[in-house]
């Protein structure tokens, strides 16, 4: 029973909380379309909490309890976690800006997996992507999702910063910090917690509309916020710094990426909202830092050749015309010294590809593969050149040289289907799909090309529950069901194909559901 003082408490709280609720439609209701939709997610869930009045608990400070360590399971499970870490992505890839370039992701992956073979927990899975946007961001969300912005790559200065970076983030998602943070506010229900999760994902969408969202979650429970700790940044740090020397970095990679930060004022301008950067910097952090680096043998580590050649992608993927990049890049080689001239050309081909400019792509071309006829970055370089002018069986005859030395490498396979699917050979796009598909990770890129593999092979039913898995992954788990239940009453779907979808659309059901948990 509450006593009456708790009952007005709760009206009163109930009361503050429908205004907050109004302010918060009134101003998603400016958005774009295409914010819009997204928000609406953010909206049910912020109205959910702030509609509901205040939970009550029972008070335990007198009771006498035994220490069991890490309670964070008790709010919110490692499966829990997952399962809200997957809703967050799918909904981050319909909305957000992220990079699709396969070798972008694989470079990505490859530095994530990395560094986290080398943590305490190996064993969590993680889901590794990259968000177009030139301003310096991370974050973490549960279940081992970790989102590098491009500006984190295309401001640094070694690869040792950007590992320091994703150690980072690593560490927070080993040591379970959202998860323990939770767990301090017994008053912080699952809505609360999607509410955040999801303030801080439409703001990567519409920074707008994600600052209104988050001002009123945190005025409707004030007490609250997404922002890690002290103490979780310092362990944070430290861990990642332990993490970085384990795997071959080097530890003051993390200092010197900070410092410079710390030196460049722009990053603080205030065009990124406040809830975003999770991970302030202060003087006492830098020097904390750098004084934990010191404590590990100072070694030089090289740059690997794939960072400095993702690097020169995104730069010139990244300029606002074919001919800024043309300029940068021609500017670039004029001025790159000996050791950096390999990588300026090869983002100086880039760029003229993109511009047109075929002829001289192929002698820069040929110039890189003259250094190395067997790298993949090149190997694909050149296959590019020959799909932009259409030569298609030239490109064709590089990636089947390069499924001898790279056969499961996912920009190769990815690649090459798309070639194949160009010249309408989709039955041996399909194959090279599958084959691929038996034992690597799938994704949306993935079912995209196979199911128009499937199309153009005549094999209807495929292509259609091909289509529903790219749906799902993309965040849209309603169409994905509509797909498979219209593939389902399709003419000539046999015993095994209707066993898959009523299986597929179980489990689309049961994902939605928890979905609809979470929004209300």
């Amino acid at each position: 029973m509450l006593s009456p003082a708790s009952k007005n408490e709760s009206r009163e709280k109930l009361s503050q909380n429908q205004q907050i609720a109004t302010k918060l439609k009134d101003t998603c209701c400016h958005l774009t379309p295409a914010a819009m939709k997204f928000s609406n997610i953010l909206l049910t869930l912020a109205l959910s909490l702030l509609l509901s009045p205040a939970p009550v608990h029972a008070d335990v400070r007198q009771q006498d309890l035994p220490d069991l360590g890490d309670s964070s399971g008790s709010v919110i499970s490692p499966e829990m976690e997952r399962r809200i870490g997957q809703l967050f992505l799918r909904n981050v890839r319909e909305h957000a800006n992220i990079v699709m370039d396969p070798e972008v992701q694989s470079y990505i992956h490859s530095l994530g997996y990395r560094l986290a073979a080398n943590s305490d927990n190996n064993a969590q899975n993680y889901t590794f992507f990259m968000v177009d946007d030139p301003m310096v961001n991370a974050f973490a969300a549960p279940g081992g999702v970790i989102g590098i912005n491009t500006g984190i790559i295309l401001n640094s200065e070694s690869e040792s910063e950007i590992a320091g970076v994703v150690a980072h983030e690593i560490a927070h998602v080993t040591q379970r910090h959202l998860a323990r943070m939770f767990e301090r506010q017994q008053q912080l229900a699952l809505p609360m917690l999607a509410a955040l999760i999801g303030a801080v994902a439409l703001t990567i969408v519409n920074p707008q509309a994600g600052q209104a969202a988050m001002t009123a979650v945190a005025a409707g429970q004030a007490q609250y916020g997404i922002n890690f700790t002290r103490a979780n940044e310092e362990e944070a740090d430290r861990i990642g710094m332990q993490i970085l020397a384990r795997s071959g970095f080097s530890p003051r990679g993390m200092a010197d990426f900070f410092e410079r930060l710390h030196r460049t004022s722009r990053y603080y301008a205030g065009n990124a909202p406040e809830y975003l950067r999770t991970h302030p910097l202060t003087s006492n952090r830098i020097a904390d830092a750098r004084s934990r680096a010191e404590n590990y043998p100072d070694i030089e580590v090289k740059n690997t050749g794939s960072y400095e050649l993702i690097r020169m992608k995104l730069m010139a993927t990244g300029q606002k015309s074919e001919a800024d990049a043309l300029k940068l890049f021609r500017e670039k080689m004029q001025n790159a010294k000996p050791d950096q001239i390999t990588a300026t050309r090869y983002g100086l081909t880039i760029a003229l590809i993109r511009a047109g400019e075929f002829s001289e792509a192929r002698l820069h071309v040929d110039k890189l593969l003259e250094q190395d006829n067997e790298k993949a970055a090149f190997m694909l370089l050149a296959a590019e050149l020959e799909n932009a002018q259409r030569n298609y069986d030239r490109s064709v005859d590089i990636y089947e040289r390069m499924h001898k030395l790279y056969p499961y490498y996912r920009p190769l396979v990815l690649a090459h289907a798309r070639t194949l699917l160009a010249m309408k050979r989709g039955t041996e796009a399909r194959t090279l799909l599958r084959d691929y598909g038996r034992t690597n990770t799938t994704d949306h890129q993935y079912y995209e090309l196979l199911s128009q593999a499937e199309a153009q092979a005549g094999n209807e039913a495929e292509s259609g529950i091909a289509r529903a898995e790219q749906f799902f992954l993309l965040g849209d788990t309603s169409l994905a069901i509509e797909r498979l239940k219209y593939t389902e009453r399709q003419p000539g779907i046999n015993y095994y194909q209707q066993q898959r979808i009523s299986a597929r659309i179980k489990h689309f059901e049961n994902e939605l559901a928890l979905e609809r948990e979470l929004l209300f």
